[in-house]
């Protein structure tokens, strides 16, 4: 069920001074511009990896979630990791039969790359928040 590596979610309480540190500190060429994502709270960021990216996360309003993440981690950290799967009911189905906790109340919302995604709790998935994303339509050959 589980497909490939799309991202690690980073949380900052700064996109664009961990922008410097990508581009300045560890040479990352390719970074898309913040984008605003209200419904979820947030303002993202890719930097592209050969192989992956990471996506730069940040609060945008006063009810983000990420508010209460970077209380207990001020300068920010890994929030969470993204794997595709082909079909996002399939993949929240099979999560809720395994005892697996979906946040959101298992109902997939559209995510930064346009695909709907959901959310399995940390206690379920060795202490990692795991967002699994539908994959792309065309997105690898």
């Amino acid at each position: 069920m589980i497909g490939r590596l799309n991202h690690v979610g980073v949380a900052t309480p700064s996109i664009a001074e961990s922008v410097k540190l990508y581009r300045d500190v560890l040479g990352a060429t390719q970074i898309s511009a913040v984008k605003a994502m209200p419904e979820q709270g947030v303002n993202v960021c890719f930097v592209d990896l050969p192989n992956s990216q990471i996506e730069l996360i940040e609060p945008l309003g006063e009810a983000s979630p990420l508010h209460g993440f970077l209380a207990k981690n001020p300068s920010g950290g890994q929030h969470h990791v993204c794997f595709e799967v082909d079909d996002i009911l399939a993949a929240r189905d099979d999560m809720a039969a395994k005892g697996a906790t979906v946040l959101n109340n298992g109902v997939p919302r559209i995510g930064a790359h346009g695909t709907p995604v959901i959310f399995v709790h940390p206690k379920n998935m060795g202490g990692v928040l795991v967002e699994l994303m539908e994959t792309p339509k065309g997105a690898h050959p």
